[in-house]
């Protein structure tokens, strides 16, 4: 085993908490193994199949603090705390995961119309960065309250107004709160320290990492599709199926025809796969792409 120099070792940070699920599977995807340095149930130091990795479980806002002062090399975190706290940051992939809108909300039977009444308000949330620029933008009379989690039981009765994050407003809704302005959109994503690109056999290390992870990612927004063709059937089928470059052609056994393979976006599947049969496509497998790498 190869013994990496420690300043050519890349210290990663791996989101604790809501975020650490997707990661560890988007790893495993991408064939970077991780398991428990300890039996203890509070092992914060996972071990990487990746040679030169050095990894250690944190809460995403303190992956982004990590990574700002150098600590870190590279830590997956969401796009929120990176704007919270105003890091000096490189992003190298939107993963799209934990995907989250930042939003003001309010009781419903506060609200004038839909919108928040004129008068002065209190506003809680973790954020208060991005709640004090909201509350500037929107031209509100408001005093910022901070929060500590669970902010969407501040109001009624200690604020009037929350900034927080929802996936699918369903908890928001729950506590009769009703969305009331967008801040931003926010999703996990890879960054690195600049210093670390600046870094010779660091960046060649961090550059293979995010080939791999990319690859998966661009693999699950697409699906394998094998159809089977006849000679004069050949052109049309090609003609709308969709590719990455050019679909792969192969000739049947005994000359009856062609196989066609085409990495194809999922998201098109359900208008392609009706107009490959309908032009004469036979026979059509569509599986899973585990990775693709351009």
């Amino acid at each position: 085993m190869t013994i990496m120099p420690n300043d050519q070792i890349i210290r990663l940070g791996l989101p604790k908490g809501r975020m650490q699920d997707n990661v560890f599977a988007l790893l495993e995807d991408a064939g970077i193994h991780i398991r428990s340095g300890s039996s203890s149930t509070r092992d914060y130091r996972p071990k990487l199949s990746l040679p030169g990795f050095d990894a250690k479980l944190l809460k995403p806002q303190n992956i982004v603090e990590m990574l700002h002062a150098g600590t870190r090399d590279l830590g997956f975190a969401g796009a929120d705390w990176v704007a919270e706290k105003e890091a000096d940051l490189v992003e190298l992939v939107d993963t799209g995961l934990d995907l989250v809108q930042l939003v003001a909300a309010a009781p419903v039977k506060i609200l004038e119309d839909g919108k928040l009444p004129g008068q002065h308000l209190v506003v809680a949330s973790e954020y208060e960065r991005l709640t004090r620029d909201w509350i500037d933008s929107a031209g509100l009379d408001a005093t910022f309250v901070r929060s500590y989690g669970a902010t969407e039981v501040f109001p009624p009765e200690d604020a009037d107004c929350i900034v927080d994050n929802t996936a699918t407003g369903s908890t928001l809704r729950a506590n009769g709160l009703e969305i009331v302005g967008q801040v931003m959109i926010s999703s996990t994503r890879l960054y690195a320290h600049p210093a670390a690109l600046e870094n010779a056999e660091k960046r060649a290390s961090i550059d293979s990492f995010v080939m791999m992870v990319g690859s998966v990612l661009d693999a699950r927004r697409r699906v394998m599709v094998e159809v089977n063709v006849t000679p004069e059937s050949l052109e049309a089928v090609i003609g709308v199926l969709p590719s990455m470059r050019e679909p792969t052609v192969s000739p049947l056994h005994g000359g009856r025809g062609f196989a066609i393979k085409s990495a194809v976006p999922r998201d098109l599947l359900a208008q392609v796969i009706p107009q490959i049969k309908a032009r004469g496509g036979t026979d059509i497998v569509v599986s899973p792409i585990g990775n693709i790498v351009s």
